[in-house]
């Protein structure tokens, strides 16, 4: 009668169990999904911006006339600015990942295209935002 034998908790070759950085190359695709999630992060910040936008609008002239002082500065400027930079990558990114539901874009060409597309068009758009507000403003 064969023996039965003992199971081994190493496997046969050594490997890591899960794929990790020491063994991907950094590409498009990967710092488009760390970029979408930082900007996610970053929109937490600009809502409490415009929470506290709207709570001195609510509370009177005086509140209002302050924090409209700090946005119109150089550092609210550059604030929004990348608020609004933000908003769009993010923007772009739920673009890219609805048009992955749908199972389009997988292709390696498509899926660079895509990242390097969401980066310039969220760079683009960004630009023509502001062209446009400060042209009307």
């Amino acid at each position: 009668m064969a023996e039965a034998k003992a199971p081994t908790s190493q496997p046969a070759h050594s490997r890591p169990l899960s794929p990790h950085l020491q063994i991907y190359r950094l590409t498009w695709t990967m710092v488009m999904s760390g970029m979408h999630r930082a900007t996610g992060g970053a929109l937490y910040i600009g809502t409490l911006l415009l929470v506290i936008w709207l709570v001195a609008l609510a509370t009177g002239p005086r509140a209002f006339d302050r924090v409209q002082w700090f946005m119109g500065s150089w550092l609210g400027y550059l604030i929004l600015f990348g608020y609004t930079w933000a908003l769009l990558h993010h923007m772009m990114g739920g673009l890219r990942h609805f048009m992955w539901d749908f199972g389009k874009g997988f292709e390696p060409k498509e899926r660079l295209m895509l990242a390097k597309g969401s980066l310039v068009a969220s760079a683009a758009l960004t630009l023509l935002v502001w062209v446009v507000g400060l042209s009307l403003s």
